[in-house]
């Protein structure tokens, strides 16, 4: 990959398509199409993923380079996505390059424009880049408090996002005790990394194009560790040689109001319940990723076959 931090977005993520998504969903495609040309000089709102893109995007103006690229990936064709480049004019986002699929997922072009993180409203394209090594992330519809300060600020999960789900999956299945005692003896061995380990190293690497003190960027661990589990965290970022600017440890206290005041831009975790409680004050992009969505999708097959077998 380039020195450049290269992000692909969603149209549906980068602004607001629920209208027209939902005269697809209703009418059909031929609708859609119409729908879309017949409104294609008026801007489109901004969607849940915009104010980060845009805050990103202002990046290159402190740097005076192209340190970020924005890429749009979109289900649309490139006739009915002219709305969508054209609402990116009347932003004055400085995205360039795009991909418009006609229909089919965009996903298949992440690794062809050598993205470190791909953002989506659609949960199967998210999953299909994370299965291709990308750090993805599905972005929850929100109504949070925009950041206003000119710093720009990402918030992780640990297990399952940073670092590898192993340590999560011995709670799951053993429960915490056996979790607590897993992780104080193995203090000193490091985690691997997890599927947003190269994104946190691209934006560490873009932190250090900025004046000791004065980068814009800034990043939070947030996780449901405490004490004693907290020091094979440590120890592994240590490991890793990368800096987290903040970390909270919150031994199972729910993170919305952490991440309100630590002010997030936008906040990933793996767990649909902590994400439910973050997107009522912050962006947040769910990860389908790890022990936790494994056993949420077994558990929706176990109901799905209950419910066929008391039909038969």
């Amino acid at each position: 990959m380039s020195d450049r931090l290269v992000i692909a977005i969603s149209s549906r993520a980068l602004f607001d398509l629920n209208e027209s998504h939902s005269i697809f969903e209703e009418q059909g495609l031929d609708a859609y199409q119409q729908y879309q040309i017949a409104h294609e000089n008026e801007p489109l709102q901004p969607g849940g993923a915009f104010s980060l893109v845009r805050k990103l995007l202002r990046l290159n103006e402190n740097l005076d380079r192209q340190a970020v690229e924005v890429i749009l990936l979109s289900r649309n064709s490139a006739d009915t996505g002219l709305r969508i480049f054209n609402s990116i004019e009347h932003y004055d986002l400085a995205i360039s390059r795009a991909a418009f699929s006609g229909g089919d997922s965009p996903y298949r072009y992440i690794a062809a424009f050598n993205c470190h993180l791909f953002l989506s409203m659609d949960g199967a394209d998210v999953r299909h880049a994370l299965e291709s090594g990308v750090a993805a992330a599905t972005i929850l519809p929100s109504n949070p408090q925009t950041n206003s300060s000119g710093r720009l600020k990402f918030a992780f999960d640990g297990d399952a996002v940073l670092f590898s789900d192993e340590a999560e999956r011995i709670y799951k299945t053993q429960g915490l005790e056996a979790f607590t005692r897993s992780e104080k003896n193995s203090a000193d061995q490091p985690l691997s990394g997890g599927p947003f380990k190269p994104f946190l190293s691209a934006l560490q690497q873009l932190q250090t194009a900025f004046p000791a003190g004065e980068s814009p960027i800034r990043t939070c661990l947030v996780t449901a560790r405490s004490a004693p589990a907290h020091e094979r965290v440590v120890k592994t970022l240590r490991a890793w040689n990368i800096r987290i600017d903040e970390s909270l440890f919150l031994g199972g206290m729910e993170k919305g109001s952490f991440l309100k005041a630590f002010d997030a831009d936008v906040f990933f975790d793996d767990q649909q319940g902590h994400c439910e409680s973050a997107r009522e004050h912050v962006a947040t992009g769910h990860v389908p990723h790890g022990v936790a969505n494994e056993l949420k999708a077994q558990n929706k097959s176990c109901l799905l076959y209950t419910s066929d077998a008391a039909d038969e």
